[in-house]
């Protein structure tokens, strides 16, 4: 057993459970995908697009939009899955109660400030967000690919400085590879 396991299996087996709970009322835009789908997804981007195995990562991105959209909070993740856990959330969650400009600005520079897994987590976010385009009804999709694409280049714009990193330098070739596939 590794130090991120425990009795109930690996760190992001856990997350999963978590964010499946967390997430259970919720269904995507679509109404028709259970909203957990999402999270999973970006998950799995991480590790097989991006290729990052760190069970932090994993985990933190099964649960990165526990805080921002349900009842959960940072101190239910620190109990349930530590600080490194909780603080990648952290950084990944906006807050709502602010104005959408002031809101996403904000957001921006804490997540400029965070650690580069926080950012790798975010565009493995924007990349699903991309890949989920098409469940779009076809009178919204293009102004949807249009908000899409401008959060995939404020991620990428974020994450340039963590080239250094390999899954960075994989993560921002796949989502730059999506926008101009997608013709964005």
């Amino acid at each position: 057993m590794n130090a991120h396991e425990g009795p109930r299996g690996p760190l992001w087996q856990k997350a999963i459970s978590f964010a499946a709970r967390a997430h259970r009322h919720q269904l995507r835009k679509d109404q028709g995908t259970p909203y957990v789908a999402h999270p999973c997804r970006v998950m799995a981007t991480v590790a097989l697009v991006f290729g990052c195995a760190e069970e932090v990562v994993l985990a933190a991105a099964a649960l990165h939009d526990t805080i921002e959209d349900t009842t959960t909070d940072y101190d239910d993740l620190h109990k349930h899955f530590g600080p490194e856990v909780a603080s990648l959330v952290a950084a990944l969650t906006k807050n709502m109660a602010r104005p959408e400009a002031a809101r996403e600005a904000e957001y921006d520079a804490a997540l400029s400030r965070a650690d580069w897994r926080a950012r790798l987590i975010k565009l493995a976010d924007v990349y699903d967000n991309l890949c989920d385009l098409e469940t779009s009804p076809a009178e919204h999709r293009s102004v949807k690919a249009r908000k899409a694409a401008d959060k995939a280049r404020r991620a990428l714009t974020l994450a340039e400085g963590d080239e250094s990193h390999a899954p960075t330098r994989l993560a921002l070739a796949e989502v730059r590879a999506l926008l101009a596939a997608l013709g964005l």
